[in-house]
């Protein structure tokens, strides 16, 4: 902890706290005088979690809250929940801090932005968890709002390249803006470090089943592969829950097994993926993926979308696995059977440069991207 951040105040604006990111928070509230996170509800209704803020200052605003389905131009409806914290500009004000922090670009992100305007001496982060492809379609009033919330930020955290170029194009400035990407517990998913050797046939898909993330599509072109090769088999084991109309498992030819595992706890996923081959992420709009990083710590080269930020900042096709256009079919088939056909030796160089790309993309690491911005901050407002 440097010394200008211990006497930090810290106010941290965010609609609830996943579980991925609870470590990062208790890192993070060890570095400063005080970190205080705003919630405007305990959890989303389409969320399994359990909320767990064990040792963080968590304080729940009274919030209005409605939810939306959304048309992206991927052709996929998604919901969209909406959250107005009526009381967060009072707690800010009773808090004081030095630095407000606020994700979602939203109610409450305007609210920060107006109070930071009032109080001087705080300094505005925004922290945005998005990218270009999972903003696409967003109306005009939404990104003259957006536009004049990054013009007033003193500093703008992004996941990866694409979120950058997201909030250069809105008119944030160049030295502004910090990539912090995003982190799992690698540890707990790189303790399998030996496979049977052979064919990467035994593919794993984590995930929910909504239309987003591209599972039915995936699946039919994987089938036209398994027909196209009767003599070979090939398995795709999926662990997530969802409406079934929407896993497109119709026309699964007698090669081509495919094992729903429903939803599994996030503390047994370590063991899904120690007996996978390739994970496959076919998503037609994703700011991150976690899945990528879960995968690529275990050692699991990733068959993924390029509309994934996760897939742009950490895949190297051909290296930690092969990147695809999900929406293009021809494209579909050829990196199906790229990775299909990958030999054995191949598979295990790219199992170890998966562990090498992961390596620092984890908690510490975030937390520390993230005190650097928080002290960039700070340090510009003051002067």
């Amino acid at each position: 902890m440097t010394d200008a951040n211990a006497s930090l105040r810290v106010a941290l604006l965010t609609n609830f706290i996943p579980p991925y990111r609870a470590p990062l928070f208790r890192i993070l509230s060890r570095q400063f005088a005080a970190l205080r996170i705003f919630i405007a509800t305990p959890m989303e209704p389409n969320r399994s979690w359990a909320p767990d803020t064990t040792g963080l200052d968590v304080v729940l605003l009274r919030s209005l809250s409605w939810n939306r389905m959304e048309k992206h131009p991927h052709d996929f409806s998604t919901p969209s929940f909406v959250h107005v914290p009526i009381d967060s500009f009072l707690r800010l004000w009773k808090m004081d801090p030095d630095v407000v922090i606020s994700g979602q670009l939203g109610f409450a992100s305007i609210v920060s932005t107006l109070y930071c305007a009032i109080r001087k001496r705080a300094a505005l982060v925004l922290w945005l968890t998005l990218s270009e492809v999972s903003e696409a379609g967003r109306g005009g009033f939404r990104r003259l709002i957006r536009r004049w919330l990054l013009r007033r930020a003193t500093v703008v955290m992004v996941n990866g390249a694409s979120g950058a170029r997201y909030a250069r194009a809105l008119g944030a400035k160049e030295s502004a803006i910090f990539p912090i990407y995003q982190a799992i517990d690698n540890a707990a998913f790189a303790a399998v470090r030996e496979r049977p050797r052979g064919r990467g046939r035994r593919l794993l898909f984590v995930g929910s089943l909504e239309p987003r993330k591209g599972l039915a599509p995936f699946l039919t072109h994987l089938a036209q592969w398994a027909s196209a090769h009767p003599a070979e088999s090939v398995e795709l084991r999926v662990a997530g829950s969802g409406d079934r109309r929407t896993r497109g498992d119709r026309g699964i030819p007698v090669n081509m097994l495919v094992r729903w595992l429903g939803e599994v706890p996030y503390a047994q996923l370590p063991s899904v993926y120690a007996e996978a081959s390739i994970l496959v992420f076919p998503t037609l709009a994703d700011e991150w993926g976690l899945v990528v990083n879960e995968a690529m710590a275990a050692g699991v080269p990733v068959l993924g979308s390029v509309y994934s930020q996760a897939v742009e900042e950490l895949v190297e096709d051909g290296v930690t696995g092969w990147t695809f256009h999900p929406d293009r079919d021809e494209e579909c088939r050829a990196v199906i059977r790229r990775a299909l056909e990958t030999d054995a030796d191949t598979l295990d160089r790219m199992r170890a440069a998966c562990r090498d790309r992961i390596r620092d993309f984890d908690f510490e690491a975030m937390a520390g991207r993230m005190q650097e911005a928080i002290a960039f901050a700070a340090s510009r407002r003051r002067s």
